[in-house]
């Protein structure tokens, strides 16, 4: 009798704190601002049967998510200002402040977009690392505790 091996995911939490403005909102949005943002990474792929080996029964160590979605993520964009290029003018004043950390976007800093940039930077990470035996099924970007967006794999 074989063992058949049912689709598992996991999710690794991070939360970073950013700033950033929405140019062209007609609300609040358009000032700048800040969020704690929270960040759910899911991976999907097979739990590991290596008896006697540290992954055993595992499909990643959540460690290992979290240095990766730090290193590529969370460390570039925490505590750092979220702006759009196409926002010239603040673009040009974070500029002028001595070494502040900024990150300019190539789309407008709206959760949707940066839930968005996660994935594409954090799918070819998890795509290579580990023998390519996992893929990053799901982002959930959390702007506010109520407020979020989720990218999933197709």
């Amino acid at each position: 009798m074989t063992k058949k091996q049912s689709a598992i995911s996991i999710t690794r939490r991070l939360e970073f704190d950013s700033g950033h403005r929405i140019p062209n909102h007609g609300g609040q949005c358009k000032h700048l601002h800040g969020h704690r943002y929270a960040i759910e990474i899911t991976l999907s792929g097979e739990i590991a049967d290596h008896p006697g080996k540290a992954d055993d029964g595992m499909l990643l160590d959540f460690g290992d998510i979290k240095r990766l979605a730090n290193k590529y993520v969370v460390e570039p964009w925490d505590h750092a200002f979220l702006v759009a290029k196409e926002d010239e003018a603040i673009v040009d004043f974070l500029g002028s402040l001595p070494n502040h950390k900024t990150v300019v976007m190539d789309q407008v800093p709206t959760v949707e977009n940066l839930a968005n940039a996660a994935f594409r930077i954090l799918q070819p990470v998890f795509g290579k690392a580990f023998g390519g035996q996992l893929q990053l099924s799901c982002i959930r970007l959390f702007e506010t505790p109520n407020c979020w967006a989720d990218v999933t794999h197709l």
